[in-house]
């Protein structure tokens, strides 16, 4: 089959690997319609993120059709359309009970492979999905298969980060930077019922993104925004959303939350310290919270909400290409050009 590869620093490649296999009875394997490129793509794409096994099929962003399955496989079957988180869960282990799906006991990320263990990703023709009846869910006809793609990553932790931010009326939010990520993190935001947010980022057409979601802008390429907040908010925000992933976004994040806040973290941040020190943290009686999203959970809960079209969701996708174009949707990508936001890759 046809994949984009990782081979090392800002190297992905359009080449044939082998196609996968059932390897456990709970397996199933989808021939992927459509898939995506994640900004969590990039911490690999530019080696921030270290020991993934060159010719790895990138990508945890996908949805298909179910063509084969494991015989323990019993709700599932041949051609269903699925979608799917970015990690497998089992639903049957304490963390997956508790609705922690990201931190199940067999959970594997797609896209990830080291010393030849673990999961192609979904940046490829065919993928192989292990535990696959708690992992896929099917996806209804109220909802396009576009809304399905981003409800396998970018709705659910644009959500889990603002549910982590204990959103109440009345309050003053900040979401550092308008990624797909934040820009979800804003709707989630105001779905929980914030009426105040602010939206941090440099570039112009992610502003147009958050203010239309409803978000104040703030240009941080052309104002500071801790000025801009404490000029209206003196004592800080009660919560800041932190969606980058580097220690320059969550420094901003800590000066901007005022003493008793949260900082919510989602932004994958490959850094070997905080930009804040303990003692830091505790002069300003600061919450922490950070971790990957459990998307398997927030999928089902999300669903409903995505079907109702309460929220237009899809217009963050500035750009739709073929997989064998995706080494440029990469590079477009990581470089920002083209006004470029979100990449949808269309497989079949």
């Amino acid at each position: 089959m046809k994949a984009l590869t990782f081979h090392g620093d800002r190297t992905v490649r359009y080449e044939s690997i082998a196609d996968p296999t059932l390897q456990d009875p709970a397996d199933a394997l989808v021939k992927v319609k459509l898939c995506a490129i994640c900004g969590s793509d990039l911490h690999v794409y530019h080696g921030r993120e270290q020991g993934c096994d060159h010719a790895t099929a990138m990508g945890h962003e996908f949805v298909g059709k179910v063509v084969e399955v494991g015989k323990d496989v019993d709700r599932l079957k041949v051609g269903d359309l699925v979608m799917s988180p970015f990690s497998t869960s089992c639903g049957q282990c304490e963390y997956c009970l508790s609705g922690l799906t990201s931190r199940c006991i067999h959970s594997q990320l797609f896209g990830w492979r080291q010393h030849g263990k673990g999961l192609h990703g979904g940046q490829a023709e065919y993928v192989r999905v292990p535990q696959a009846e708690h992992t896929l869910l099917p996806i209804p006809s109220t909802i396009s298969l576009e809304q399905a793609l981003l409800l396998g990553d970018v709705i659910p932790t644009g959500y889990f980060c603002a549910h982590q931010a204990d959103i109440n009326p009345g309050k003053v939010y900040v979401v550092v930077g308008c990624g797909a990520v934040g820009l979800m993190t804003i709707l989630g935001a105001f779905e929980q019922g914030a009426t105040t947010v602010y939206a941090i980022d440099t570039l112009p057409e992610r502003l147009i993104f958050a203010e239309a979601f409803g978000a104040i802008p703030i240009d941080a390429s052309v104002r500071d925004p801790l000025q801009v907040v404490k000029a209206i908010h003196s004592q800080g925000a009660d919560a800041v959303m932190e969606a980058v992933g580097n220690n320059e976004s969550l420094q901003l994040a800590y000066n901007l939350v005022r003493p008793g806040g949260i900082i919510s973290m989602v932004g994958v941040n490959t850094a070997s310290t905080l930009p804040f020190s303990p003692a830091d943290a505790y002069d300003k009686n600061l919450t922490l919270k950070v971790g990957r999203c459990p998307a398997r959970f927030f999928m089902q809960k999300l669903l409903p909400m995505v079907a109702s079209g309460k929220y237009d969701y899809t217009s963050i996708i500035s750009h739709r290409m073929e997989l064998r174009d995706g080494v440029t949707g990469y590079a477009m990508f990581s470089e920002k050009k083209d006004k470029c936001v979100k990449v949808l890759l269309h497989c079949s």
